[in-house]
């Protein structure tokens, strides 16, 4: 028998069907009991623990995060996010970009000693002279706009860049993390250091490794102004 001869359609690949309502709500619910166990406790916290606090079976967990590495990474970039949140609301607005500088900084810092079950997954992130993932392109993004205003207000120094931020967070975790003294201290002397305008350069680039100096150079414990002044 014949064919027709008329032409034959390309099928539609299948539409992807939206999530249901319950099922976001139940994603939800598994989340927020995971951030609220990994807050208190670390994160040890077993996946079956999270199911039974936000009430939903072991199934319903796995199905919305297949392992726990998956959960931990969801729960800290929904911390991620409300750095954002608040830099974005809180700090950009600042009229004073240094001061919005040093709110963001300070809010990070508060997010790593309240949430000590996800301050792996922030340093991981922010604590890194090359952070890397969509995570810290956000948070990043943020710190890059208010250097660039503070510079352009002459209220940082001209040479402070992202990766020495990055630095700093990675300094306030170490602290947080082994209960060596008070992190808000140790900020404080940081942003001292960022607003010293009348210093002179610094030495090395963000991240880069020391390097023994030369015989004759400036004495060990100089400053960066007197190491400049030794220099001209």
């Amino acid at each position: 028998m014949a064919l027709g001869s008329g032409s034959v359609s390309t099928p539609s690949p299948p539409r992807r069907r939206k999530p249901r309502a319950d099922a976001e709500r139940n994603r939800a619910r598994v989340l927020a009991a995971a951030r609220a166990l990994f807050t208190a406790r670390g994160q040890d916290v077993q996946m079956p623990e999270v199911a039974r606090a936000a009430g939903v079976g072991i199934g319903t967990v796995y199905r919305h995060f297949p392992s726990r590495a998956a959960l931990i990474e969801a729960a800290g970039e929904a911390r991620h996010d409300d750095i954002v949140e608040f830099g974005r609301t809180v700090c950009v607005p600042c009229p004073d970009a240094a001061d919005g500088l040093a709110r963001y900084i300070g809010y990070i810092g508060e997010v790593l000693a309240s949430d000590r079950g996800l301050t792996a997954s922030i340093e991981a992130t922010l604590g890194s002279a090359r952070p890397e993932g969509a995570a810290a392109e956000r948070t990043e993004a943020i710190a890059a706009e208010l250097i660039a205003r503070a510079r352009t207000q002459g209220t940082i120094r001209p040479d402070v860049e992202v990766a020495d931020l990055s630095m700093i967070v990675c300094g306030l975790a170490a602290i947080i993390r082994n209960g060596t003294g008070d992190w808000r201290r140790y900020l404080d002397i940081s942003l001292a250091g960022l607003r010293d305008v009348s210093a002179g350069p610094l030495d090395a680039a963000p991240g880069a490794a020391a390097v023994p100096r030369p015989s004759g150079g400036p004495r060990d414990g100089a400053t960066s102004g007197e190491r400049h002044q030794a220099a001209t």
